[in-house]
């Protein structure tokens, strides 16, 4: 599973060696093809091109997402100018200098994506990102990429007009109707949206229009007309809430239901930019029509059985149905049904299970932590309502007939895999990341983590990302709401200092996922690793952990205090290397001098002993001692402890462990020690 997945197929072109080998590790991680000239075929990995560039660029426009040109940009310019057609359609083109120390996002920076392109690729090579698009100036995302992460539907309206008056930072009326509001909550200060949250349908009061504004951006199911003589630029978002019910006569055909669909929206001013999917009884899974219709609109198809349909109280029931369905209801209740429920790929057909609720994920944050009531008994619960009640469809000519309803979803379909990012952010600054790590950050739809460690890489978030800071100890909230986040299809990165799953974030998103009924594919997962406090700790210092060691926290939140001393007592007999993780906090002072003592009975007194503070931060503290004097330093939560093992020596302000214990006389050695 490539970071880069949403560009494929992507094209990485270069003309010259150097670029061609900047381009080489780039190509291999995002599985892009790197196009040469014949003359430097013999480079592994590449493949050469026939021909003059320029007919070689033409014969890929089409047929890809993205293009990556390790060329002049003026040289790229002239390449796509002829090939340009609209910015909806054209792919993304970044620009990688020949020095390879900037990305430049070139074309289609934000509905083609080169703008989160240039940003990816950037982290992965080690260079600044350039973006010249306005939007981005105000930290905002770009108008008409705002719905993306949601699955949201682009509609009518004048896209560029409304994207410049963004950009020249002048009042825009965002109406939302639907859909959700999390973007929201993440907008930078002082950006010129003026947003208003409220019921479809209502019309806004003179209050609201008090305030000047240049465009409108409406984000609502419902479908507007807009006057091309209007001097107010507008623009629409469909977020995909619509759930379509549907009953019908055996073999009624998918031109009379597209029809039906069509004339209801209409009449009741629907966007089926914003229908979700379809929902029908069990019995009606194999219906020809149905699988049509869903297979021609990529739609998803929820079936029910009939015993949980029958639970649902409807406005229209009907004995006739009743007898033939075994319920009283289809159309009605089964788009009730899939507005207030998804499907659990884990759930068996057909057995009235494996269905969860539909709400919008939970904020743990604000203490809904609860699981909730169980699934059976929320059934005949709805707090929804139809937005348009059944409605029986024939037509003279045609055979057979069709029932439909439709309910609308408080939570939009996003008609994405969600992934789980597990990043290991290393200890602190950002060349101590792996490239791979910064990526799946500036990736992610969503970040989450501690707050502090989400202040040290806030140079790596890109706009429109929603971020989520817990306090130190809501560790499990934190797993909970990402999977809540991924579950309904975003892109989320759980950061832990470190690597994720060495005292992370990933042991306790794999023990919930696992809690969940998880399947291991959905949400999809990847770990990152990052280096740990211990290897960078060690680092600082010299090499003390080139023998055999072990890591220990003294931390008893989630291990008992007997467990610890037991390790303790065994590392220290087994003449093992020992890192200390958290070894002192405000409240737990006596835990790090039992250890002392502990090592004591087995170490010699001048036993060295690093204590490293904020390892490659800014207030990094580095202090080499032995085991007798180690709590004469100051030792917190931010501070790793290294004790070595016998063989272990301080020389010339470095702390060495050799790799053997042959021919080394411990003894003298510890007698010896500075």
């Amino acid at each position: 599973m490539s970071l880069f997945s949403d560009f494929q197929p992507l094209a990485a072109i270069a003309t010259t060696p150097n670029v061609a080998e900047k381009l080489q590790p780039l190509c291999q991680t995002s599985g892009a093809t790197l196009w040469v000239p014949p003359v430097l075929g013999e480079l592994e990995n590449v493949q050469p091109y026939e021909g003059s560039l320029k007919e070689h660029v033409a014969s890929l426009w089409h047929q890809h997402h993205a293009f990556v040109f390790g060329l002049a940009s003026g040289a790229v310019v002239r390449l796509i100018a002829p090939l340009l057609g609209d910015k909806s359609r054209d792919p993304a083109v970044v620009v990688v200098d020949e020095k390879g120390q900037f990305t430049i996002s070139l074309c289609g920076g934000h509905q083609g994506g080169a703008d989160q392109l240039a940003q990816l690729i950037a982290q992965q090579i080690g260079a600044t990102p350039v973006l010249t698009g306005a939007s981005t100036g105000w930290g905002l995302p770009g108008v008409d990429r705002l719905g993306v992460p949601f699955g949201w539907c682009r509609g009518e309206g004048d896209w560029t007009a409304v994207s410049a008056a963004v950009a020249r930072g002048e009042p825009v009326e965002v109406i939302q109707e639907a859909g959700s509001t999390l973007w929201q909550a993440h907008l930078p200060e002082g950006h010129p949206l003026r947003i208003q949250n409220r019921r479809a349908g209502r019309s806004p009061s003179i209050a609201e229009f008090r305030v000047q504004n240049e465009a409108r951006i409406w984000i609502s199911h419902a479908k507007r007309e807009f006057s091309p003589e209007s001097d107010f630029s507008s623009v629409q978002w469909h977020p995909r809430v619509l759930w379509i019910g549907i009953g019908c006569e055996r073999g009624t055909s998918q031109q009379l239901m597209e029809a039906a669909i069509g004339e209801i929206c209409q009449r009741y001013h629907l966007a089926e930019e914003a229908i979700a999917g379809m929902a029908t009884v069990d019995c009606k899974a194999d219906e020809v029509g149905i699988m049509e219709l869903c297979c021609r609109r990529n739609l998803p198809l929820k079936t029910f059985p009939a015993e949980v349909l029958r639970l649902v109280d409807v406005p229209t029931p009907s004995t006739v149905v009743n007898q033939e369905m075994g319920t009283p209801s289809v159309a009605e209740s089964a788009a009730l049904c899939a507005a207030d429920w998804v499907r659990d790929d884990a759930g068996t057909r057909g057995q009235g299970h494996g269905w969860r609720s539909n709400s919008p994920p939970r904020d743990v944050r604000s203490g809904d932590a609860e699981r909730g009531k169980a699934e059976e008994d929320k059934l005949a619960t709805y707090n929804l309502q139809l937005l348009v009640p059944k409605q029986i469809f024939k037509r003279e000519g045609q055979s057979g007939a069709v029932t439909i309803a439709i309910a609308q979803s408080q939570q939009e379909y996003t008609g994405r895999t969600g992934q789980l990012f597990l990043v290991g952010t290393g200890p602190g600054e950002l060349d101590q990341m792996t490239p791979a790590a910064r990526t799946a950050v500036t990736e992610a739809d969503a970040v989450i983590g501690y707050s502090r460690y989400l202040d040290l890489i806030i140079s790596l978030r890109r706009p429109g990302q929603i971020v989520e800071a817990f306090p130190i100890t809501q560790e499990r909230q934190r797993a909970r709401r990402a999977i809540d986040l991924a579950q309904w299809g975003l892109y989320v990165a759980v950061v832990s200092s470190g690597d994720s799953g060495i005292y992370g974030m990933a042991g306790l998103v794999f023990e919930e996922l696992q809690a969940q009924g998880w399947d291991g594919q959905t949400p999809q997962v990847q770990v990152f690793a990052g280096i740990t406090a211990m290897q960078a700790a060690a680092a600082r210092v010299g090499a003390p952990l080139m023998h055999d060691f072990c890591a220990i926290s003294l931390s008893d939140l989630l291990t008992p205090w007997e467990i610890i001393e037991k390790r303790l007592e065994a590392a220290a007999q087994a003449d093992f290397i020992t890192a200390i993780y958290n070894p002192r906090s405000r409240t737990r002072t006596e835990q790090i001098v039992t250890a002392q003592k502990l090592f004591l009975k087995h170490r010699h007194p001048n036993t060295p002993v690093t204590i490293v503070r904020s390892v490659y931060r800014e207030d990094e503290q580095l202090t080499l001692t032995t085991l007798e004097n180690m709590l004469q330093v100051p030792i917190d939560m931010l501070a790793t402890v290294i004790i070595g093992n016998s063989s272990t020596r301080n020389y010339a302000n470095w702390m060495l462990t050799p790799r053997g214990y042959l021919g080394f006389d411990a003894e003298a050695s510890s007698e010896t020690q500075d």
